[in-house]
């Protein structure tokens, strides 16, 4: 992406991290989106939700469980541990996981591990919207 070099994302928080990630997230989504779409800009915001709730990051980081190494892992459980308020109505450990999903983006965003974040984003597909019209 916009990133040249490479950042020790261990000397950043994990808010942080998940503060980036989620940047990086909605970036490639919209872009997806995009790519196989050509809807107006609100049917396209109304798809894109669907991705980046809390309750689909969560289920897309215990998707990637298998695939993820042991620092990839560490950087979930450590995003997943921030102590903070969830928003109202939201599911508490939803939110916990969305948040780890989010700084294991920022991480491997910021040490210019952009194949392997490349990697993992490749299998959500959100191209798949296709499937439902």
């Amino acid at each position: 992406m916009f990133k040249d070099g490479e950042t020790e994302p261990g000397q950043r928080s994990p808010q942080v991290l998940a503060y980036l990630g989620d940047a990086v997230y909605e970036l490639y989504i919209r872009t997806k989106l995009v790519e196989h779409h050509s809807f107006p800009v609100q049917q396209l915001h109304q798809k894109a939700v669907k991705y980046v709730q809390a309750a689909a990051q969560a289920q897309i980081v215990h998707s990637w469980e298998p695939f993820l190494t042991q620092e990839e892992k560490d950087v979930v459980r450590r995003g997943r541990n921030i102590k903070g308020g969830v928003p109202r109505g939201g599911d508490t450990l939803d939110y916990r996981y969305s948040t780890g999903f989010e700084a294991l983006l920022g991480h491997l965003y910021l040490s210019g591990q952009g194949p392997r974040l490349k990697e993992l984003l490749g299998m959500i597909q959100p191209a798949g919207e296709q499937q439902e019209e």
